[in-house]
């Protein structure tokens, strides 16, 4: 089989390397000159470290890697998704397009599910996220992800070709509840993040994951998830996950923010982005969600972590919900 992976980042690259055992893999990436070095050397600096085998063909030709391909995986990051599929989706065959991006996209609102539908009409559709580290993937270290679709057909033979000894999918029907979960976790690992960074404490972390699951239920339940897609992999388990590691580049963004250190522009947050384009939505659609314009509020500058967490502390008393 041949798999063609869009976004030659992190992602991207371990995806490429894990799945490339049992196919011939195809990564493609935009500047040809990076590529040509990945070509050279093996190696992508994105992910430092592991050796892209030769079943890794390496390109920035777009009709070369796509076309033919049994498989397009997007790895791009959720802000260029739109922009890259629309000047890709020409040399498109048919083939399934399964999304591994999480966020929410700052101009229209669009998770990574959506985007693809509106991007790829009528097209074979998918959404792969869940708790997962690229270095630990690229290390074939064992990890279980979510496999969403509105195809139930589809997505379980889809799981059954995209599975392996290290990677198990599990199906979900609920692609909305799996692309929220997997964009809003990252809003909570910046103010987990950034808790721990100012020294306040993991008892201070332990109720910010807790009710920041209480706004991503509050959230993306009204916008037609379910429940229990919220509490399994692309929910409850990739929060926990985010927002307890240093591997994680949205906990390390909010770590930075919470010292006062400056954290470096070329990494890409996609919790920052979803942040602010969540709150023109909420306050349209009248939901409470305290944490997420806190961090909104830190990532663009206009409140500091004291004066974050002095008012979510001033909140009325309420009951658990």
């Amino acid at each position: 089989m041949t798999v063609c992976i869009l976004g030659a980042g992190a992602f991207g690259t371990a995806l490429a390397i894990a799945l490339s055992e049992t196919n011939d893999i195809r990564l493609w990436g935009r500047n040809a000159e990076e590529m040509a070095k990945v070509e050279a050397t093996r190696n992508n600096s994105k992910l430092p470290g592991p050796v892209l085998g030769a079943s890794i063909k390496i390109t920035s030709d777009s009709q070369t890697a796509i076309q033919g391909a049994d498989f397009i995986l997007s790895a791009v990051p959720l802000q260029s998704t739109h922009t890259t599929l629309k000047s890709l989706v020409g040399y498109f065959e048919g083939q399934p397009l399964i999304g591994c991006s999480k966020g929410v996209d700052l101009t229209t609102g669009q998770g990574g599910y959506s985007i693809l539908k509106t991007s790829y009409p009528g097209g074979p559709i998918g959404l792969l996220t869940g708790p997962s580290f690229a270095a630990d993937i690229a290390r074939g270290l064992p990890t279980a992800l979510t496999l969403a679709s509105e195809d139930r057909q589809a997505v379980g033979n889809w799981q059954a070709q995209l599975s392996n000894d290290t990677l198990r999918l599990y199906v979900s029907h609920d692609p909305i509840g799996a692309e929220l979960g997997a964009a809003l976790k990252n809003v909570i690992a910046i103010a987990c993040g950034a808790t721990i960074g100012a020294g306040l404490g993991e008892s201070a972390r332990a109720a910010l994951i807790t009710r920041g699951q209480a706004e991503i239920m509050r959230y993306a339940t009204q916008r037609g998830a379910r429940p229990e897609t919220l509490a399994g992999l692309s929910g409850f388990g990739d929060l926990c996950l985010t927002c307890t590691s240093d591997k994680s580049r949205n906990y390390r963004y909010g770590h930075a923010l919470g010292q006062g250190k400056a954290f470096d522009p070329a990494i890409t947050i996609e919790g920052k982005a979803t942040a602010l384009a969540l709150v023109p939505i909420m306050q349209r659609l009248n939901i409470d969600m305290p944490i997420t314009k806190a961090v909104a509020d830190l990532c663009s500058g206009t409140v500091t972590v004291s004066q974050a967490l002095a008012a979510l502390m001033a909140r009325p008393l309420r009951r658990e919900s």
